[in-house]
């Protein structure tokens, strides 16, 4: 399975693991120039960005690791877009990060949600 191959069947995992967690997809693969957005979801009022990572191995690290300082900016600079285009600003939302792993025969090993995987203040994602 190739690499975006990879990514589509995580995310397509991702997002039905959610739905079943009770979530409603809004959208998916949403871009705008400030970055992109894998899952957006709603559970009881808020607003979810969810970025999934997903490994078939770790040579290249976790997928908890592929998140650096400069992907977290652009999360939530395309978080920030996707609120003011849905003219939502002032709804209650967080950043969601899904790791899935699996084998190369696309059995998922693991699936690990994480909850606010992305806080801090504004301020430091937009400078």
């Amino acid at each position: 399975m190739n690499r975006k191959k990879l990514g589509e069947f995580g995310e397509r995992f991702a997002a039905q693991t959610l739905v079943n967690e009770g979530y409603s997809i809004r959208d998916r693969n949403w871009r705008v120039l400030e970055g992109e957005l894998d899952i957006v979801a709603e559970r009881e009022g808020v607003i979810v960005f969810v970025e999934v990572k997903t490994r078939v191995s770790d040579i290249f690290g976790n997928p908890e690791e592929s998140i650096t300082k400069q992907k977290q900016k652009r999360i939530v600079r395309a978080a920030l877009a996707y609120l003011k285009a849905m003219q939502i600003e002032d709804a209650d939302w967080r950043i969601d990060m899904v790791a899935v792993e699996c084998n190369a025969r696309g059995e998922v090993l693991r699936y690990d949600h994480y909850e606010n995987a992305i806080s801090g203040q504004l301020r430091d994602f937009l400078c």
